[in-house]
């Protein structure tokens, strides 16, 4: 299984290329455009969808997937929102009780121009993650945008004047090119014996090799104990969730869909860095230097029962702070809330979930369809150099496997003159 959650920060190419591509095929639709309050009208914001290659799934089965070299904007630009969701070959957007979106990541990465197209040619110097401004060690969560079955009901889009800026000449080395992939995880729930079990990868309820236990290494390239009871290594590409006996259902193509809208970076403009906190890292410190060991994910213990939820915390210290922007949290099914505290006790930011009430696609009943996105007024909340944050993520007290509480906080240095 490839999974950038637990790769290495300096990564050579065959990460990329054996990530079981199926398709470099990447489908183009009509841009279009809207113009932002806080620029003149020359430079306006672009918006274009793009489709990854598509790969088939049946009744049960789990798909774990990366497609590089996305079709991304050129040159040096302002990203102002990135959205995605599940869709069939028919373009159709797929409902999460038939198909189960874990998760898709967005990952910039550098590549050597004259990187060999034989991976065993291939030098851990061609080509190397650009991760996020976030606090998780090595590799882990280094993406800039990623939700899950969630997608379709939170927004990733900044307010103006402010944007991700990427693309800049001045900080991509010379003799490389800034690229991007998707990392995609998917779920295929028709016919699971238990569909809940299933979309938490619970090990119990996969179809796993005889000798998983002895071949399969956790996060910290560790082999795996049967201690692990269900999580991201429990569904690994082309396992199988157990099925009803008897049942029988049709194969599909599916794609993920993504929609960038973007501006011309120009003096207009003003970044934000992309922290992904994560609720399972446990900081320590070596003398002076603070250390972070980021999970990922985690499992919530059978037997708390009662009203409270069980919550999730971690202590975590920012080396840069800067005016917060945007806000939310990724989470799974069963969430309560997640909420990102200062070191001072102060609430920045709650992110809370919607629940599906129907069965059309983005409405499905008692699914998890959107997380709730904080906009504080620009300059109203600061995080200091060096301030402890405290993220707390709530679930429902009931055995749970790979639980996730990741916060996205967009940081800014400046404010609009």
């Amino acid at each position: 299984m490839i999974n950038p959650l637990s790769s290495s920060h300096m990564v050579n190419m065959e990460f990329i290329s054996n990530a079981m591509i199926l398709s470099f095929s990447i489908l183009l639709l009509l841009p279009s455009t809207s113009y932002s309050l806080y620029q003149k009208p020359e430079n306006h914001i672009k918006t274009a969808i793009f489709v990854t290659g598509s790969f088939e799934m049946g009744p049960g089965s789990i798909a774990t997937k990366t497609f590089e070299n996305i079709k991304f904007p050129r040159g040096h630009v302002g990203i102002k929102s990135f959205d995605a969701e599940l869709v069939d070959q028919e373009g159709n957007s797929i409902p999460s009780y038939e198909t189960y979106l874990h998760h898709w990541f967005a990952i910039k990465y550098h590549q050597n121009i004259t990187m060999s197209p034989n991976p065993k040619l291939r030098r851990p110097e061609d080509a190397f993650f650009q991760r996020n401004e976030g606090t998780c060690n090595g590799g882990i969560l280094p993406h800039y945008w990623g939700f899950g079955v969630e997608s379709r009901g939170t927004t990733s889009k900044i307010p103006d004047p402010f944007a991700i800026e990427q693309g800049n000449p001045t900080k991509i080395k010379n003799g490389y090119e800034e690229k991007w992939l998707l990392n995609i995880m998917v779920i295929d729930t028709r016919g699971a014996q238990d569909k809940k079990a299933c979309t938490q990868c619970r090990c119990d309820h996969m179809n796993l090799p005889k000798d998983f236990y002895n071949v399969t290494r956790d996060i910290h390239n560790q082999r795996l104990t049967t201690n692990y009871k269900g999580g991201l290594f429990c569904c690994q590409d082309n396992l199988q969730c157990k099925q009803i006996e008897g049942f029988q259902g049709s194969r599909r193509m599916v794609s993920l869909r993504y929609k960038i809208s973007w501006v011309d970076w120009n003096i207009y403009q003003i970044p934000v860095k992309v922290y992904i906190l994560d609720s399972t890292d446990k900081v320590r410190s070596n003398g002076s230097k603070i250390l972070h060991d980021c999970l990922a994910e985690y499992t919530i213990p059978a037997g708390g029962g009662g009203d409270s939820p069980h919550v999730q915390k971690a202590n975590i210290p920012m080396e840069n702070g800067g005016y917060l922007i945007y806000g939310t949290a990724h989470m799974h099914s069963g969430v309560v809330n997640a909420t990102l505290y200062g070191q001072d006790g102060r609430t920045l930011c709650t992110s809370t979930p919607k629940y599906g009430t129907g069965k059309e696609a983005g409405n499905e009943k008692g699914y998890l369809i959107g997380m709730s996105v904080c906009y504080p007024q620009p300059g109203s909340i600061k995080i200091h150099d060096g301030e402890i944050l405290t993220l707390e993520s709530r679930y429902k007290n009931e055995f749970r496997t790979g639980a996730m509480g990741h916060f996205y906080i967009y940081l800014a240095e400046e404010l609009p003159q």
